[in-house]
């Protein structure tokens, strides 16, 4: 991609600041990146996540890859260089919505060590958590809670992650959470009192 031209202007030290839209919806903005293989259960914890926050009165934003590449990113593919513009743009949004003040919840597969840490560089490290959700290839394909592994399976669909494109576990994730070993809704609290300590809101003056 190239450099932003010398004739823009940002305005960003004359914008509202991010401390005066927190401060309006009493919560601390930040990226929860969640990733892991395609069935892995994501986006189940991740929309089940939102809804308790909500619930609880917390703003949120839910970015999810189907979603997007519907979307926002409806013209990429799945080569190694669509792949990393997909995830640039993603974490340019999320960045945005963090800097409203949001509750950012993103549910993308990414597949390596090099995207994460991407995403991390552009959101920013104090505002980014990266929540590995672990589950097998075995695992997922028996799930195929879309049907995606049993085209993998045909050649019907091609660059599959964990099949035909790599997929490289966390390192060092901030959490993880293990979809073979725990239940929806133990998975969902461990989540929760991992995430609610980054959001809370401060305690009146």
């Amino acid at each position: 991609m190239g450099k932003p031209s010398d004739d823009i202007f940002p305005i960003f030290d004359q914008a509202l600041q991010r401390s005066d839209r927190e401060a309006l919806l009493k919560q601390r903005g930040h990226v929860f990146w969640f990733y892991g293989l395609s069935g892995s259960g994501k986006s189940t914890l991740a929309l089940r996540l939102e809804r308790r926050l909500h619930s609880e009165g917390y703003l949120t934003q839910l970015l999810d890859g189907d979603n997007i590449r519907t979307g926002l990113n409806h013209d990429l593919g799945f080569s190694d260089e669509d792949r990393r513009e997909n995830i640039r743009r993603i974490a340019e949004v999320a960045k945005l919505f963090v800097g409203a003040g949001f509750v950012t919840l993103a549910s993308f597969i990414t597949p390596t060590m090099d995207l994460r840490n991407s995403a991390r560089a552009i959101v920013v490290t104090d505002d980014f958590a990266e929540i590995y959700i672990e589950c097998s290839y075995e695992t997922c394909a028996r799930r195929d809670v879309k049907g995606l592994y049993a085209k993998a399976s045909t050649g019907d669909v091609q660059q599959f992650t964990g099949k035909d494109s790599r997929f490289e576990p966390g390192e060092n994730p901030d959490l993880t959470i293990n979809t073979e070993k725990l239940d929806v809704d133990t998975a969902l609290d461990e989540l929760y009192q991992f995430v609610l300590p980054k959001i809370r809101r401060s305690s009146p003056t």
